[in-house]
């Protein structure tokens, strides 16, 4: 057993999906099936009940899953005690991030952060792309996390991941309710009540542009800061959402019908990480983005090895 098979197995049971998960752990399916199958292998056993819908772990999968988070719990101080060892960093840290983005998880990254550099006063704020911009260009953000690739201008900025946009109904929606369905066309939104986000979300500007190009002009009947609340209205009836693939995956989304929007040139939700300029190079936002980029090149060469 090694941590890249650890990693993977966790992956796997928390995304219930094979696709998912390598897409969360920086590798091709293939790559990740071949890993859990050596795993098992290795083990004599099997980690996961397979079906053509859902990947469920079995009792040995559930037993060995909380020693595969110690070991990479353990993995990961490690290195963060070392470098706490050889570099110690103080000062500020002002960071931003809109919620739920899909392609950093800010709060594990805060962790290891404050793992490595416990002196180092950190702030965090959680608001809207457009906000999170503005708050950065003025000087009251060091680095913003984003999901827009809108009014960045000259701030320095990295692409993090993009995504395709899906459609969210209730069930028994009439934009659900047909046999089969898969797919559905722009003209089909016409009209309809959409729940969707306040105007700051780089993801409300994007469905209005979208929308617009396409001649749809709909209503927007609810207006929420919370993907959780977003989720929640459309269970209920109240009306369809356009929103990232990855937010279709979340547990609380589980009863909605999800639709495949037509391609479009373009169209695409873009995770950013977003900073401020400074000189010198052992700031605080300097190492929170080589603690990213040190994250990003592991994935890179996950994907590699698989």
């Amino acid at each position: 057993m090694d941590l890249r098979q650890m990693e993977y197995l966790l992956a796997v049971a928390e995304e219930r999906h094979f696709t998912r998960a390598a897409e969360l752990a920086g590798i091709s399916q293939s790559g990740l099936s071949s890993a859990i199958r050596g795993l098992e292998e290795e083990l004599g056993t099997a980690l996961f009940d397979r079906t053509t819908r859902r990947v469920e772990l079995t009792e040995a999968g559930l037993a060995l899953l909380p020693y595969a988070r110690q070991m990479l719990a353990q993995a990961a101080g490690a290195r963060d005690a070392v470098v706490k060892a050889s570099r110690e960093v103080t000062g500020s840290l002002r960071i931003g991030a809109e919620q739920c983005l899909g392609f950093v998880d800010v709060a594990a990254l805060l962790e290891r952060f404050h793992r490595r550099h416990p002196r180092v006063e950190t702030h965090f704020t959680q608001a809207g792309s457009q906000d999170l911009i503005t708050s950065t260009r003025a000087g009251d953000i060091d680095v913003a996390f984003v999901a827009t690739t809108k009014h960045l201008g000259a701030l320095p900025h990295q692409t993090l991941g993009q995504e395709s946009l899906v459609l969210l109904a209730s069930p028994d929606h009439p934009l659900a309710l047909g046999a089969g369905r898969q797919e559905i066309a722009w003209r089909a939104l016409e009209g309809e009540d959409f729940i969707d986000f306040a105007a700051s979300w780089g993801i409300r500007e994007l469905n209005e542009e979208t929308l617009a190009a396409q001649g749809v002009h709909r209503r927007v009947r609810c207006t929420v800061n919370d993907v959780h609340t977003l989720l929640d209205l459309v269970t209920r009836g109240l009306g369809v959402a356009v929103v990232p693939r990855h937010v279709a995956a979340k547990p609380q989304a589980a009863g909605l019908r999800v639709l495949t929007l037509p391609e479009t040139a373009g169209l695409s939700w873009t995770v950013s990480v977003v900073s401020a300029a400074h000189d010198r190079v052992e700031a605080p936002s300097a190492h929170l983005l080589e603690l990213l980029a040190d994250a990003s090149a592991s994935a890179e060469q996950r994907v590699l090895a698989g």
